[in-house]
């Protein structure tokens, strides 16, 4: 494996993941995939990955003939197709913030995670885009799993508590572990010259901003960010008052270049059986461009999508697509990188 970066981690999670499938086997036992945890959700399926080893939609119940071109219609191309992981210490609120951007829901009761999956499928002005949230332990009993995380995130929410001086210290590691993976995945590959541009779309989450004490204060996290590159920015939430949530993604969508309206209040959410299997609606025509602007907004819509966790080897996949780039020379938002898989040598593109 001298040929594959990271090799290691890759040599590592596949040991585990040949492990749990032989256990499995012998044993006459399925391998099981935790599921996404959040209430609400209808969960199925299976993942489905083309040979870019991007991640598709998917679907619940086989599909009669005719519809086969509505669930072409509902299938993201790659370069749409985006990971947001979500990280932070252990009760910090992380989970809180998903569930508020996904269905505005809260619970007042703590449940630890271990890592839980999620899918956001949007039309937005014609297109089709793929939002996978990885919603990751705060105790990280994984080591190599976190990794694997880190290398195969697009963009990603920090959370730490303002009343936790020390998950806030857990943040700025977490950020600098971050770039540090990413950086030595890419010098692996043998382009340095994308370790100089590498900038990696991030907010700094301050949850918990409605407690009576506030032992972190906004100046000190603005500092920190302030002092990054301006992909990094901090954002004061409260996933229990839901305050600034909708912002915090807002702004998160802004500097990793991608469209406002997948912000939770820039666009319509669609019931999880409209339309189904292909969920979301039909695009409007394109003669209908004389709309006022409010109203062409309004098209825009979104969905939770049905959706297991992918495989190891799927992630390793991925890992090794993002990681093993040729021919760019930079790694900002909005650019558009061509990039190789190291095991089927197919080419995609990616934002």
């Amino acid at each position: 494996m001298s040929h594959t970066p990271d090799a290691p981690l890759i040599c590592s999670l596949e040991g585990l993941f040949c492990c749990r499938r032989r256990s499995a086997c012998q044993d006459n036992v399925p391998v099981r995939v935790r599921r996404g945890a959040h209430a609400g959700h209808v969960l199925g399926g299976n993942s489905d990955v083309d040979n870019n080893g991007i991640l598709g939609p998917i679907s619940t119940n086989p599909s009669p003939p005719s519809t086969s071109s509505q669930e072409e219609s509902c299938k993201p191309s790659p370069r749409n197709c985006y990971r947001l992981v979500i990280l932070g210490s252990a009760r910090v609120g992380k989970t809180s913030i998903v569930a508020r951007f996904l269905s505005n829901k809260f619970e007042e009761s703590y449940t630890p995670t271990i890592e839980d999956f999620h899918r956001k499928l949007y039309r937005i002005k014609g297109e089709v885009y793929q939002l996978d949230i990885l919603d990751t332990s705060g105790n990280h009993p994984f080591p190599a799993m976190r990794r694997l995380s880190f290398l195969t995130g697009d963009l990603f929410v920090v959370v730490f508590s303002m009343d936790s001086p020390e998950t806030f210290e857990e943040a700025t590691r977490l950020r600098e572990a971050i770039i540090e993976t990413k950086k030595s995945a890419i010098q692996g590959s043998g382009k340095n010259k994308l370790t100089s541009s590498l900038k990696v779309p991030m907010v700094i989450a301050g949850n918990k901003c409605d407690r009576d004490i506030k032992k972190v204060t906004v100046e000190e996290a603005q500092q920190y960010c302030g002092n990054q590159d301006d992909c990094c920015i901090f954002v004061e939430v409260s996933a229990k008052r839901n305050y600034h949530v909708d912002d915090l993604f807002y702004h998160l969508f802004i500097v990793a270049g991608l469209p406002l309206e997948m912000a939770p209040n820039h666009h319509r959410r669609v019931p999880l059986n409209f339309g189904s299997p292909t969920m979301l609606p039909p695009s409007q025509p394109k003669h209908k461009t004389t709309l006022s602007i409010k109203r062409r907004l309004s098209d825009a819509c979104g969905v939770v999508a049905p959706v297991r966790r992918p495989s190891l080897r799927t992630d390793l996949m991925i890992m090794r697509t993002k990681t093993c780039s040729t021919g760019a020379e930079n790694n900002i938002p909005g650019s558009r990188i061509t990039l190789w898989s190291v095991d089927s040598k197919k080419m995609c593109c990616i934002q």
